[in-house]
């Protein structure tokens, strides 16, 4: 049936963003009155407006001197003929004769079954037409008719005869249609008279698009009476895409909440506007055919990447899928020129139809038919992750192989969760256990730990045994309980000793050599067992090197050798040697423990290259803690080189990223890395706050981290002025590194820090004890940085001349070594000890000197302190101070100052006549340094106080750029 919606008058109310719609019809509606007949069809999604905009045009001045007949087409409209006519002509026809053509027609039922062509269907149209002449003859008329996709046959074939008898007259047709409506009603009669229609050369086509950004804050200043903010807006119009009947149930919504328009609303924006989609999903797929919701279905389960399998998920043809989508489209749940659903509320409201078993049955189907169609395994495995059980034979060879694929890619937590679910099929399953604890150690290394200590079953063969135990000793390193791995490896070791005999298989003197590197790895991390590990390394048979297992046992006894203390060429070699091969797939502890060694003897160019390789390692593999670490490891490495900016930039990422896991808070020596840094950028007072931070049970029991924290604690009490609590925290280190057998130079020279301490405090004599220590350490070491550390502590432990020529020492010493920071540290130091002498030339020169080379590493603290010792020797110099661009190199400065004034890359690279690619590098570097993420932040970092722009040269201005 039609509802007569017959006007005589309408409110001039207007519509956001359709201003132009409406004028386009009041033109039309003018040149009708002026004998140029014609008809507009207003067509556009569900919820789009056509309704509103009918309204608004019918009720405006241009209609005013017409008469108005509205109907409106109900969805079962479509089975009686001409109904849609009825319901628009209802007013006019109460004169009509009772015998003619037009009462035949407007008898409901009487053309039942009657074909347009049809004597009496002739008759009715030229009665109705007889009945709207008369009516013309009298003022103009406007038929609009609402929803016609709903419309039956016989009504739009008469619009069209009339349309085509209109010559001269002053009628106008408005016609609203849903868009989508032309894929719903395909081949249907009244769909092809609809098309006839609107075929003339007469017809208008209006198609409504979605609002703008602009036209929603209109709409939102209807709701909410304060302002709206931006974010509110943006986001209002972006969840809902502008479909105004949308934006109003999401306006309601918000408002009967009691949420407002200003940027809390706009964070309660995304939910909101999620269940209001859902709803809009539920309500239209409700009203739509069943095959409309079978492809809705199969798209919520098949995504984006696979719709070409959607008609056999479906069970529905080719051209029905098309047109599904196309209603889909046009309704807003599907993403524009797209094929996925436009939200994850959206895609769960359609699925919400199915039951379990349903639901399971359809994503079975999705699998099968993937996997028939060769598409790659995770794909696959994709559909059976939401399964209830994995219940097929086929199932679990599925999932194994994605797990394989995911883990080739560098994706452990995708083949994770493969891998779950393979665990529940198979709670036994040694390889599955083994492999998923090898894609959990980056993230989750303790639970990697009981599924390795269960896989380690005594009826498990002795090879499988003992590649197990390898891993397990890793993992165990990796979830800091190193000690519950050393008794497996041991035992492991024995057993294959005296299964494989005096002269095994070269692979089975692989696994053997693998395990032995494995128990010297983790027990050279503990306190308690690095002196026997040391003992037992030194008894053993250096490899040569030329597979993984015996990189690794090389890189491990490399650090055993260097913390013995011993002139360093054997380590240095060891640890050349183990990562020497590019092309080599070495497991990180033999680039870490390689670099380690490599920068003790000060090759830090070796160190570098290795470290770099570590952290390519660590990206490509997805290896989120090994990254970490690799970032702690080079922070310590350029903070020992005086590299302070580059330091800090790598510790506090490293920070950053064990933050941000579940297992970073037992990673410590990021933090100890970044305490560190700030020690010596004049930050002790946050630093103490990092340190206080990491927890006991994280680091007192391995050596890498216990010594390192007492001996940046130590630092960080001296800088906040505490002498006697950090020359406790440099002795304790001390003892317990010499408990523990570690006798090392260069590695955390407490006895240096502990002698500059003594000697402050007026206690010279006593700080002979510590420098008589390390000069004894150093001199078997024997490189620049240590001989010149072990001169400054000698130095400053000797009064007099002596003491002088000693702090002398130590400056040419260092000089030549990469430690810049000991150096401005020595520079200071032998300047104020001039000054004291009354020498104030001399002083002047070194306390300079230290100045300079403090500046130039970035150690605002060291700087501060040469800078005041200068000033009272008579000498000027500028201060230091804390501009963030005291982190950057000097090209960094420029690439940022000219990116900050609104140059693009091109323009940059071409004014400082390098490659847009070190453009992009230098950037990077920036962002990374400065912790930001985008130019916007960079404008604001460099717009601080004391921070100087560069000039943007004229080539690369934003103006010249947009030419």
């Amino acid at each position: 049936m039609v509802r007569d919606r017959s006007v005589t008058s309408f409110s001039n109310s207007t519509l956001a963003g359709r201003a132009d719609d409406v004028e386009t019809l009041n033109r039309l509606a003018r040149a009708a009155r002026w004998g140029h007949s014609g008809s507009a069809v207003v067509t556009g999604p569900t919820g789009i407006g056509k309704s509103a905009l009918l309204s608004a045009f019918l009720g405006g001045g241009a209609c005013r001197h017409a008469t108005v007949l509205h109907g409106l087409c109900e969805e079962d409209a479509s089975g009686d003929p001409l109904s849609g006519v009825r319901g628009l002509l209802g007013p006019i026809v109460q004169d009509v004769p009772p015998e003619g053509g037009a009462l035949l027609a407007l008898t409901p039922g009487a053309l039942a079954g009657e074909p347009p062509h049809a004597l009496a269907v002739q008759r009715a149209f030229h009665g109705l037409y007889r009945l709207v002449a008369n009516e013309l003859n009298r003022r103009p008329l406007v038929l609009a008719l609402d929803d016609v996709h709903h419309c039956d046959e016989l009504s739009l074939r008469w619009l069209d005869f009339l349309l085509r008898r209109s010559d001269g007259l002053p009628l106008l047709i408005v016609l609203t249609q849903q868009a989508e409506a032309t894929a719903l009603a395909r081949g249907a009669p009244a769909h092809r008279a609809l098309a006839d229609l609107t075929a003339g050369r007469r017809t208008t086509m209006l198609r409504l698009r979605p609002l703008a950004e602009t036209d929603v804050a209109e709409v939102v200043r209807q709701y909410f009476p304060a302002p709206a903010a931006p974010a509110f807006v943006t986001r209002a119009w972006a969840v809902t895409g502008g479909n105004p009947r949308l934006l109003g149930r999401l306006l309601r919504a918000l408002r009967a909440e009691g949420t407002g328009s200003g940027v809390g609303g706009a964070d309660r924006i995304a939910e909101a506007g999620g269940h209001v989609l859902a709803g809009w999903a539920r309500e239209l797929l409700d009203r739509r055919p069943p095959w409309v919701g079978e492809v809705a279905r199969a798209v919520a389960v098949l995504g984006e990447r696979d719709t070409d399998h959607l008609g056999p998920l479906a069970a529905v043809p080719a051209d029905v899928v098309e047109d599904a989508l196309t209603v889909l489209r046009e309704a807003g749940l599907l993403t524009s020129g797209g094929r996925h659903l436009a939200d994850g509320a959206v895609r769960a409201a359609v699925l919400a139809q199915l039951d379990g078993q349903a639901l399971s049955g359809l994503r079975t189907r999705a699998a099968l038919l993937l996997s028939d169609a060769g598409r790659p395994a995770e794909e696959v495995a994709d559909h059976l992750l939401p399964l209830p059980s994995i219940s097929e034979p086929w199932m679990p060879g599925v999932l194994l192989e994605a797990a394989v694929r995911a883990e080739a890619r560098g994706a452990p937590e995708t083949a994770a969760r493969y891998l779950y679910r393979l665990l529940e099929v198979d709670p036994d399953s040694v390889e599955v256990r083994v492999r998923l604890a090898g894609a959990l150690v980056e993230t989750d290394p303790s639970e990697a730990v009981g599924l390795l200590r269960g896989a380690l079953t005594p009826g498990v063969d002795i090879r499988t045994r003992a590649r197990i135990a390898a891993q397990f000793g890793m993992t165990c390193l990796a979830a800091r309980e190193g000690s519950a791995a050393l008794g497996i490896l041991e035992g492991v070791l024995d057993t294959l000793d005296a299964e494989l005999g005096s002269d095994p298989l070269p692979a089975d003197r692989e696994l053997r050599t693998l395990v032995e590197s494995v128990l010297m790895i983790v027990g050279s991390h503990g306190r308690n067992t690095i002196a026997a590990m040391s003992k037992r390394a030194a008894a053993m048979t250096v490899p040569e090197g030329d597979t993984p297992a015996q990189c690794q046992k090389l890189a491990a006894m490399a650090v055993l050798t260097a913390l013995d203390g011993q002139a360093p060429k054997p380590a240095v070699k060891y640890a050349l040697r183990a990562a020497r091969s590019p092309q080599l797939p070495l497991k990180s502890w033999s680039l870490i423990n390689s670099a380690f060694v490599l920068d003790l003897a000060d090759r830090t160019e070796d160190a570098g290259a290795v470290l770099d390789r570590l952290l390519r390692h660590g990206r490509e593999n997805s290896a989120v803690s090994t990254y970490a670490l690799a970032l702690s490891i080079r922070a310590l490495h350029l903070h020992g080189r005086g590299a302070l900016p580059d330091a800090l930039a790598d510790a506090r990422t490293a920070v950053q990223i064990c933050g941000a896991e579940r297992w970073g808070e037992m990673v410590v020596l990021p933090r100890l890395a970044l305490a560190g840094v700030l020690v010596d950028r004049g930050e002790a007072a946050h630093a103490e706050e990092l340190l206080t931070g990491t927890a006991p049970v994280w680091r007192d029991h391995f050596v890498w981290t216990y010594h390192r924290y007492l001996l940046v604690h130590g630092r960080t009490r001296h800088a906040l002025g505490d002498a006697e609590g950090a020359l406790a925290l440099f002795r304790e280190c001390g003892r317990s590194l010499e408990e523990a057998g570690v006798r090392h130079a260069a590695y955390l020279p407490w006895w240096a820090e502990a002698a500059c301490v003594l000697a402050e405090l007026g206690r010279a004599e006593e700080a002979q004890e510590p420098a008589a220590h390390g000069t004894r350490l150093a001199r078997r070491w024997g490189t620049p940085r240590v001989l010149g550390l072990a001169a400054l502590a000698r130095g400053v432990a000797t009064p007099g001349e002596k003491g002088v020529e000693l702090l002398g020492e130590a400056v040419r010493e260092l000089s030549a070594s990469p430690a810049r920071i000991a150096h401005a540290r020595a520079e200071l130091v032998l300047g104020q000890a001039l000054l004291a002498a009354g020498d104030l030339r001399a002083a002047r020169e070194h306390l300079r000197a230290a100045a300079d080379l403090a500046q130039r590493c970035g150690a605002l603290a060291l700087n501060q302190n040469a800078r005041g010792a200068l000033l009272a020797a008579g000498g000027r110099m500028r201060k230091m101070t804390a501009s963030p661009l005291g982190l950057l190199t000097g090209m960094e400065r420029k690439v940022a100052a000219l990116a900050a004034g609104g140059a693009k890359n091109r323009s940059i690279a071409q004014s400082l006549y390098i490659t847009v690619r070190t453009v992009e590098t230098h950037l990077t570097s920036v962002y990374r340094k400065l912790d930001i993420s985008d130019r916007a932040q960079l404008a604001v970092v460099l717009r601080s106080p004391g921070v100087r722009a560069e000039r943007v040269p004229r080539e690369a201005s934003p103006r010249r750029e947009q030419r």
